[in-house]
């Protein structure tokens, strides 16, 4: 039987907002079993909190923003893939500002504070979603499928007529690929988008420390790519960040190409808006082996 996780003691990071700009500090909390994953907004009146769960979402352009009534907190996906590597079920997120620091641009600096401090199982097991069918989304020529398997695993692929990119994926197994093969791919855009986002109240945080930037023709920061197919690795990373949203583990084969945030949100939408498409399961230890390794437990989904 695999059990829940939690981290063994807080720890706290210091950056910036990747589009607010502003300088954030989070704090992340061992967590009791079957509390699940929940971010508290401790610069607001009451220290009003938000579930990480799907239905939380309100917005997912250029990142996945959750939000209850007037309380928001944006950029959640990072964070949320590392404590998805590191196994970790239960935590309390606390963060000073409606963004969550983006750091490096990926989710390796969030791995590494929780490796320092450790995890610890609990006294409760596991528990995740078999997918019994085919659910599918599509949005022109982007598409997000998830079929079942005997575990998780996310084929994610992009294409862009650009140099630098062109056609890649890359493939997450559960229990086989180790977070240090993507916990630092970085975000990325191009220059010539800065200026338009940065009138939308966007990227305004962005720069060559904490993203990949792109002119027309090549990679503008000055040490490259941190691994050859780091684009498509992204893409996975926040996907395991999204799915996180789910809020429990999820077993099946998921297929993304081009698929963004709101893809994924679609996906778990229309996989659990029908109870026939899935059966929930205890986790065996063999199912949720580390590194790697990730399953949600399932906590419900309540905003009290």
């Amino acid at each position: 039987m695999a059990f829940q996780q939690t981290l063994k003691q807080s720890i706290t990071l210091n950056g910036v907002g990747l589009h607010s700009g502003a300088p954030v500090q989070v704090t992340i909390r061992p967590a009791m079993p079957h509390h699940g994953v929940t971010f508290t907004r401790t610069d607001l009146p009451g220290h009003p909190h938000v579930v990480a769960h799907y239905k939380s979402i309100v917005n997912t352009q250029m990142a996945t923003t959750l939000g209850r009534g007037q309380v928001k907190i944006s950029t959640v996906e990072h964070l949320l893939a590392a404590l998805f590597m590191m196994g970790v079920d239960n935590a309390t997120i606390e963060v000073n500002g409606p963004e969550i620091p983006i750091l490096d641009g990926s989710a390796g600096p969030y791995c590494e504070a929780i490796l320092a401090v450790g995890v610890e199982a609990q006294e409760q097991p596991r528990t995740l979603i078999a997918l019994r069918r085919r659910v599918e989304v599509y949005s022109g020529e982007k598409w997000a499928v998830a079929e079942p398997s005997s575990r998780l695993e996310i084929l994610g692929s992009i294409e862009w007529k650009h140099p630098a990119i062109g056609y890649q994926e890359f493939r997450y197994q559960d229990g086989k690929t180790d977070y240090s093969e993507m916990a630092n791919a970085r975000t990325f855009g191009f220059l010539k988008d800065v200026e338009a986002l940065k009138k939308m109240g966007l990227a305004r945080g962005g720069s060559l420390e904490n993203a990949i930037v792109l002119d027309e023709k090549s990679v503008l920061n000055p040490d490259g790519l941190r691994y050859k197919t780091e684009f498509a690795r992204h893409k996975v990373l926040d996907a395991l960040g999204d799915f996180m949203l789910a809020g429990i583990g999820i077993q099946g084969f998921v297929r993304l190409h081009k698929a963004g945030h709101d893809l994924h949100s679609q996906l778990l939408d229309s996989i659990f808006g029908n109870p026939d498409n899935f059966e929930i399961i205890t986790g065996t230890v063999r199912e949720l082996r580390r590194p790697g390794v990730r399953a949600v437990l399932s906590a419900g989904y309540s905003q009290a």
